[in-house]
């Protein structure tokens, strides 16, 4: 088989490049090693910047979405059981979208399905070869058989797991990380939501927040220590625990019920530099990991894939290669400020096992100074909508 950029992973990112890239003429094909219902039952987050808002409608998937999602004009943020809110609408003139991923990569998938773009599923062990190449390809196994598929780029938007960043040598991958000592623990209920916007509470238990998917369906989350189980976790503790974080107006009139999932996930700032070598460009996940406190982790993966399509497009349509040339210097750019956003939200919200009374104070504080900072609100609400391409 023959394509002009072989992609490899068909999540959400590698959905949207395929779509993208193919209502510019370019013809894609994505390999993707899980079923189309595995990939679809991965429960992520939600909120989606206003560029992503856009990237979507471009790419002739926002009508759903346009209908169904719920569009935030701010956040509230709380410590010791009191919250105030920002106002997005008022700090910065934007807003952000609440629309799970879920739905996201199920409008993505229903996209390509019409338009005949080709999704090869149950594609196990795709390696690339000769990236440093003008003729690179890419194999993989499906049902007992080799295939091998020859293209002129491959992206790799296989997540942090996946092949692609191991393509690029030792001595040219420089890695970045930090991870933290505490995960996750996140249910969702088929309850109303306890607030219209986001809540992000600091307390001395440790960090709560508050979220939704739609009117009847909520999603929470409770800080947690890293040894903890899900089974250690009973519906009925999680309830009781989150009440004591949240504020108490929320506490008070929250809806519990019966979950209908419920798991821990660890947290982790990643960074991977470059993102481009030879053939190959490197596509969310598979780069960068961000803990989900700060909304960034889809937002970046479509702000790469904003940066690689315009790229490719400039490439097969204007015979450029000055956007392939600057991808990873562009891509990083943004990656690396939404990797501060993310890490100070996290710094800011969540109890450190060192941190003491004193660390507990120091937030407590800077919480404090952002309820009646306008330039404070201003900076986080800038960022939180998120920074331009």
């Amino acid at each position: 088989m023959r394509t002009q950029v072989c992609i490899i992973g068909g999540g959400p990112s590698g959905l949207l490049l395929s779509q993208l890239l193919h209502l510019k003429g370019i013809d894609t094909v994505v390999l993707e090693r899980r079923s189309r219902e595995y990939v679809l039952s991965r429960i992520r987050a939600g909120v989606l910047e206003w560029g992503t808002v856009e990237m979507l409608r471009e790419a002739q998937v926002g009508a759903r979405m346009d209908r169904e999602g719920f569009v935030h004009d701010g956040t509230y943020l709380a410590a010791s059981n009191r919250g105030f809110r920002i106002d997005f609408k008022e700090r910065v003139g934007a807003t952000v979208m609440v629309y799970g991923q879920t739905e996201v990569t199920s409008d993505l998938y229903q996209a390509r399905e019409k338009l005949d773009g080709v999704v090869i599923h149950g594609a196990e062990g795709a390696q690339p070869h000769d990236l440093k190449t003008d003729k690179p390809y890419v194999t993989y196994t499906k049902d007992g058989t080799e295939h091998r598929i020859d293209c002129d780029y491959v992206a790799g938007c296989d997540g942090f797991h996946g092949v692609s960043r191991t393509c690029i040598p030792q001595d040219v991958l420089k890695e970045f990380e930090r991870v933290y000592p505490f995960g996750w623990l996140g249910i969702l209920s088929e309850t109303p939501p306890v607030s219209d916007e986001l809540i992000y509470a600091n307390h001395e238990r440790g960090f709560a927040l508050c979220s939704m998917r739609n009117a009847n369906l909520s999603r929470y989350y409770l800080q947690v220590p890293l040894e903890d189980k899900v089974d250690q976790w009973s519906d009925h503790a999680f309830w009781d625990e989150l009440k004591r974080r949240i504020p108490a107006d929320a506490a008070d009139t929250i809806i519990t019920g019966d979950t209908i999932e419920k798991s821990i996930a660890p947290l982790r700032s990643y960074v991977a530099e470059p993102m481009r070598w030879g053939r190959l460009f490197l596509v969310g996940d598979a780069a960068h990991i961000v803990p989900p406190t700060g909304a960034k982790g889809l937002n970046l993966a479509v702000s790469d894939v904003h940066y690689l399509y315009n790229a490719l497009t400039e490439l097969y349509q204007d015979k450029s290669e000055e956007g392939i040339d600057r991808y990873s210097e562009r891509a990083l750019a943004r990656v690396w400020k939404s990797e501060r956003f993310s890490w100070s939200m996290t710094s800011l919200l969540h109890r450190f096992p060192d941190q003491g009374a004193f660390g507990q104070r120091m937030q407590e504080s800077e919480l404090a100074y952002l309820e009646t900072s306008v330039a404070a609100q201003t900076a986080l609400a800038e960022n939180y909508i998120g920074l331009p391409y």
